[in-house]
């Protein structure tokens, strides 16, 4: 985790305070964060071919979490599933101007029966290895795989968000040297083609609303 100065945390505390006040929002059960991480060539990948929300591009999602009244974020990262305040989730990536590259979205209103239940799904798989494979069904998890999972449940175990066909290759066609280095060194077989999901393309599902850009 970057340490951060005094100024950027209070910017930051001012911005959201701002935000929450101007724009009428408060981060409810269940939402979904969607988080635009500069991690590299695999990010630029994954931006590259997953789908965008307007001009905003998307590497991580996590789900909003309360417990006692305090705010935290589900999220498949790192090594594995865990728990983090959503402060420290938002202080994660910044722009220049010291605010959160994230975008929040919500089930809409006819879907908000299923939330409670998502949650408890993905509290539920806490502790479970990060799906650095990208193998759906595996016995792990990658950030948007957990979001999938958990509504699915949620919907009676049937798909809720869509699974659509990974790609690793450029628009020429060629796989994306990131990529190909990546599953190199973890010595296993690039996923084309395998049923997958993003965090681009459960942002611009029709089945939420985008409710606060904070960038």
């Amino acid at each position: 985790m970057k340490h951060f100065s005094l100024i950027t945390i209070l910017v930051i505390i001012s911005f959201c305070a701002s935000a929450q006040k101007n724009m009428g929002f408060k981060f409810k059960n269940g939402d979904l964060i969607f988080q635009d991480l500069e991690c590299g060539d695999l990010c630029n990948a994954i931006e590259a071919v997953t789908p965008a929300l307007g001009n905003k591009h998307f590497s991580h999602i996590g789900m909003v979490y309360f417990a006692h009244d305090t705010c935290y974020v589900i999220e498949a990262i790192g090594k594995d599933v865990h728990i983090t305040p959503v402060d420290s989730f938002m202080f994660r990536q910044l722009t220049a101007n010291g605010q959160p590259k994230i975008v929040v979205g919500r089930l809409k209103k006819q879907y908000q029966p299923l939330t409670k239940k998502a949650v408890k799904f993905a509290l539920k798989q806490k502790g479970l290895l990060y799906d650095d494979v990208f193998v759906y069904n595996n016995g792990k998890y990658y950030c948007s795989e957990l979001i999938y999972d958990a509504y699915k449940a949620a919907n009676n175990n049937q798909p809720f968000f869509q699974l659509t066909p990974m790609t690793f290759k450029d628009a020429t066609g060629n796989t994306f040297p990131a990529w190909t280095n990546y599953y190199q060194k973890l010595g296993a077989e690039i996923p084309e083609g395998k049923p997958g999901c993003n965090p681009g393309a459960i942002a611009t599902s029709k089945k939420i609303d985008i409710i606060a850009y904070f960038y």
